[in-house]
């Protein structure tokens, strides 16, 4: 990733509240992986070269990429690699913790959940890979059947969610202490909708605003798509088990073409074209129950670490201490049950 580091450099900005302590709820890491027809590694050294950028990070959560699948045995059982992969990440990010290098403190895995109860040996086999590091699930359900495809956004099963199966390998995931985070895109929120209130038992962690897409037939539509967006995030916030994870917006599916200018977003230009998004999201929730986050090194496409938690810092100012305190750190650590 030294080209776009390269280009993330040439917007630097001064570090706003560098003692503010953060807990980042969502990054990946992965070898070898394809994105945007690119081969890419980010692994822990990379992870800490983002977070020692001058924000105090104080601990992390591992959200399922698809990387380090083992490459033989069952079908199903090849996401525990992953596990296998974090976990052996985040015991080395234990031992060598220190200022600007934080310990990845909980993975949420994959799992296919079509496999209605026999995913249970699935959720056990990642327990026991995550050496009491596992904290959740996610089976992606995102659905766009439109070109542009972009990396892993087309090819998915439409109206997954409300399948029997998937909601019988969904079912398993409150016994076994699990929460769930979900992927989609912003046509499926009411999908979701149903998806909670028919399981208020199990906690949903609504992932990146629920994709608000910007690409496709939606290019240059995001104004137009936004009222929507409103209502269905609005009933979504009825629902009392789920939370909202805020970041993610600058991915390219989200059309504002951060990753296509000759220079990076600026926070000011990140807060001007995604405030809207974060107020309205954290009017409907609640700050205890909203947790901002990175999506690095997705987001990484668009805007460097520094910078987005600078952004995600002024979109902050407009709370008080206690609000602020739920939305950097202390949702994530309830909801993911952290201790740091």
């Amino acid at each position: 990733m030294s080209e776009l580091s390269d280009w993330l450099s040439l917007v630097h900005e001064d570090i706003i509240e560098p003692d503010r302590p953060i807990i980042d709820p969502h990054h990946h890491l992965w070898r070898n992986h394809r994105t945007l027809n690119r081969s890419v590694d980010y692994d822990l050294k990379d992870l800490w070269a983002d977070t020692a950028s001058g924000h105090n990070i104080m601990a992390t959560v591992f959200v399922e990429c698809g990387a380090d699948y083992r490459v033989s045995g069952p079908q199903s059982m090849r996401p525990v690699g992953e596990t296998d992969y974090v976990k052996s990440a985040a015991d080395l990010s234990v031992l060598d913790s220190s200022q600007g290098r934080p310990p990845i403190k909980g993975i949420v895995s994959h799992a296919d959940l079509r496999l209605g109860a026999a995913v249970e040996e699935v959720i056990s086999a990642h327990v026991e890979a995550g050496g009491g590091l596992l904290r959740g699930i996610r089976h992606a359900t995102a659905y766009y059947p439109d070109p542009p495809a972009v990396d892993r956004y087309a090819g998915r099963i439409e109206h997954l969610m409300m399948m029997k199966e998937f909601r019988e390998g969904f079912s398993r995931l409150a016994p076994a202490g699990l929460s769930y985070d979900a992927w989609l895109l912003h046509p499926q929120i009411r999908e979701l909708i149903d998806l909670a209130q028919a399981f208020p038992e199990t906690i949903i962690i609504f992932d990146h605003f629920g994709g608000p897409l910007g690409i496709g037939p939606y290019q240059g539509k995001q104004r137009d798509i936004f009222p929507q967006w409103q209502r269905d995030v609005r009933q979504l916030a009825k629902c009392e088990n789920v939370f909202a994870k805020l970041g993610g917006l600058a991915m390219p599916i989200n059309g504002w073409g951060w990753d296509e200018r000759d220079l990076p977003a600026s926070s000011d230009e990140l807060v001007l074209a995604h405030q809207d998004y974060y107020l309205f999201t954290i009017d409907c929730f609640g700050p205890e129950r909203c947790m901002f986050e990175s999506n690095f090194p997705v987001d990484k496409l668009s805007v460097s670490y520094a910078v987005l938690w600078n952004a995600l810092k002024k979109i902050g100012n407009q709370f008080n201490e206690r609000e602020k305190d739920f939305l950097f750190q202390g949702t994530a650590k309830r909801v993911y049950r952290l201790e740091t």
